[in-house]
């Protein structure tokens, strides 16, 4: 059975821990046995006993962890006296950055450890669920417009009260990831009045779908980088760029910039001018921190105050929902680990993309990303298929057409024969039964498959008419045709019925802020 461990959290301020309860058991029935050490997650509101009846053990210290396990798991990078202590051929998975500390490199590559950085998961959509920086960007875009909210001195919402009004804060998001759309989605609900900027104009259509507005250059250059990222602009794109933002750090009250390049240090968009150019009381709030920050201003890990205006250059957005993000950054481990034991056995697997994309070091050796996906280049006309011979040509439509009229000669039989010998009874009820297959199937066929679900309730109700009519039919007391159609009816539309809402009980358990 394959160890897999657990350490607490030793990164000043970092609350969130790399498994949960629900995780646990989910890696136990994959036939791990897990590890945790003593105390790990207590930050998030899991304590030991929670992880213990889980499924893990619970050990005193980390020593024994990095020792012994065959697999350990991190939020954050480990030091390089936790990295020194890791066994060889063991697997390291955590948010690693390692371009950041050559001395741990060089650490892992001597202990022959196999090392998989989170950040490197591939933005793919076979990789969403796997995707810790999607969300855990989620959780820091929710928590930036909160902290802003407490550091405004104002109402983020118009308020009309007997003391007097107050207008809606304008909220500028700066760059369109998972980040820039969770701070406009909560900054809306708030009652913010909210706009936003991104280089990559595709990002346009996302923006007018949170109900916010798109602040447009009149430029031709495309931002769009590699997954999905930014890329480096043109000086005179940049220039452009400021100049916008010069003139909206004066109008609006509250900044969150989220514009990071992987890899590099954050670009400075907002100036110190433009911070003194703002209200007092005016906001910003740098989620690029760590890698720079995208404010000149910006102090890591601080709250700055220039000339009234509050910088939040917090680096712990998501861990201060430690319980929310230790949750989500266990889910995305969990589904990593499963895609890396297909067969019920733990591998690594460099055929699979997922796995070579986030895989960094094996065994002693530095991987390198994987190459961009080529582009398909364009090759010479291919030549043109040989001409069939006439005949061939014209006999797939003439047997379309016969079977066509084939069948158009016996529908037309059958319903001479009906008309000729079949009760007039029989004629008007088989009328409104075709007459009613044909308007379902044209409703039900030219609904939008995302509208389906909705569409039960619809469902439901007619199968409900359904029923009526079946039961009356059947309850009549005499054992004949009708009867026994009529038990049918009722039958089938009760399956229906059911069916029905099962599946949108099922949905509604979707959007259930305690579902898993």
């Amino acid at each position: 059975m394959i160890l897999l461990g657990v350490p607490k959290e030793n990164h000043p301020g970092e609350k969130r821990v790399a498994m949960s309860p629900e995780g646990v058991r989910k890696l136990t029935d994959l036939g791990f046995d897990v590890r945790i050490e003593k105390g790990a997650g207590i930050a998030s509101e899991f304590s030991d006993a929670a992880l213990a009846e889980a499924g893990a053990t619970i050990v005193d210290v980390a020593t024994a962890i990095y020792s012994e396990c065959d697999i350990v798991l991190k939020v954050r990078r480990p030091t390089v006296a936790e990295a020194q202590q890791l066994k060889e051929g063991a697997t390291l998975v955590c948010l690693l950055m390692l371009q950041e500390d050559d001395e741990l490199r060089d650490v892992l590559l001597a202990r022959k450890v196999n090392v998989v950085a989170l950040e490197r998961v591939p933005r793919i959509t076979r990789a969403q669920k796997m995707d810790v920086l999607s969300a855990m960007g989620n959780i820091a875009g929710h928590r930036a417009v909160i902290e802003a909210a407490g550091a405004y001195g104002d109402f983020v919402g118009a308020q009309m009260t007997a003391a007097g009004a107050s207008q809606h804060a304008n909220v500028l998001v700066i760059g369109v990831g998972v980040a820039g759309l969770a701070a406009m989605a909560a900054a809306k609900s708030l009652g913010a009045e909210v706009r936003a900027f991104d280089t990559r104009l595709a990002t346009k259509d996302q923006v007018k779908s949170m109900g916010a507005t798109f602040l447009e250059l009149e430029f031709e250059e495309s931002g769009e980088g590699e997954g999905g990222y930014a890329k480096v602009m043109s000086k005179e794109f940049i220039d452009a760029e400021m100049a916008l933002f010069r003139e909206q750090a004066r109008e609006v009250d509250i900044i969150i910039t989220t514009a990071q390049i992987p890899g590099r240090k954050a670009p400075v968009l907002i100036t110190r001018d433009m911070v003194e150019s703002m209200k007092p009381g005016s906001v910003v709030v740098d989620l690029a921190a760590e890698t720079g920050g995208n404010c000149e201003c910006t102090v890591a890990g601080e709250m700055a105050t220039v000339d009234g205006v509050r910088i939040i250059g917090y680096t712990d957005m998501a861990s201060r929902m430690s319980m929310c993000a230790s949750r989500f950054f266990a889910t995305c481990i969990v589904n990593l680990l499963k895609e890396m034991s297909p067969n019920g056995q733990f591998t690594i697997d460099q055929e699979n993309e997922i796995v070579r994309g986030a895989l960094v070091i094996s065994d002693g050796r530095e991987i390198p990303p994987p190459p961009p996906p080529a582009t398909p280049k364009k090759t010479a006309a291919a030549p043109e298929p040989e001409a069939k011979p006439a005949q061939e040509h014209i006999m797939e439509p003439n047997r379309i057409a016969w079977g066509t009229t084939a069948g158009g000669l016996i529908v037309i039989i059958l319903l001479f024969v009906l008309s000729r010998f079949a009760p007039k009874e029989f004629l008007e009820h088989l009328t409104v039964f075709i007459l009613a297959c044909f308007v379902g199937w044209q409703v039900v066929w030219s609904v939008t498959p995302a509208l389906h679900t909705p569409l039960m309730s619809v469902t439901n109700a007619i199968s409900g008419i359904i029923i009526v009519g079946g039961m009356l039919q059947a309850g009549t007391g005499d054992l004949d045709l009708a009867a026994i159609l009529g038990a049918v009816a009722v039958l089938v539309a009760s399956i229906n019925i059911v069916g029905g809402f099962l599946v949108t009980r099922r949905m509604l358990k979707m959007f259930r802020k305690d579902a898993a």
